[in-house]
């Protein structure tokens, strides 16, 4: 049981940290692409489903924070609706059936969409004026969000099935 945990903590350090490549890289070629899916959602929806909220509200956490670093906005907005997306994916996948692939599209869906919503509502409060939308690729987020994330789940989960 120890060595499974240790073994997710290290996998979710990694997908954070290409997350954290990720944004660095395509920050500089294409900013704009940035806004269309959220890289750090998807590594702590990914970890949140497959463990469970403490897990995912913890990596929610660190994931929102190194996001925030990216920002120019109020450090922390994006760590609290990360810890916020992080336990309640991992609360809700664990009271529900969400391992088919359009169950898990929607339920990302959902989970994106409710986690943006937070984000734009706090940085509304906080920086008190409207919250830039790119062009519309803000929108898109978790819908593009969603898909990705339920492909990286439906690989994993095949991946161990094939090993068992």
């Amino acid at each position: 049981m120890r060595g499974a945990v240790l073994k997710d903590i290290l996998r979710a350090g990694l997908a954070a940290l290409g997350a954290f490549l990720f944004y660095s890289l395509l920050g500089r070629v294409g900013p704009s692409v940035l806004f269309l899916f959220n890289a750090f959602a998807i590594v702590v929806v990914t970890f949140s489903v497959g463990r469970d909220e403490i897990f995912g509200a913890a990596l929610g956490a660190i994931c929102g924070l190194v996001q925030d670093s990216f920002s120019l906005g109020v450090f922390g907005v994006a760590g609290l609706t990360k810890t916020l997306l992080g336990f309640w994916t991992g609360f809700i996948s664990r009271r529900m059936d969400v391992s088919s692939f359009s169950r898990q599209t929607v339920f990302l869906f959902v989970m994106s969409g409710l986690e943006l919503a937070a984000w734009v509502l706090l940085s509304t409060v906080v920086l008190g004026g409207r919250v830039n939308i790119r062009h519309g690729l803000l929108i898109l987020q978790p819908a593009v969000t969603a898909l990705l994330g339920s492909a990286i789940l439906t690989i994993n989960r095949r991946s161990r099935a094939r090993r068992s």
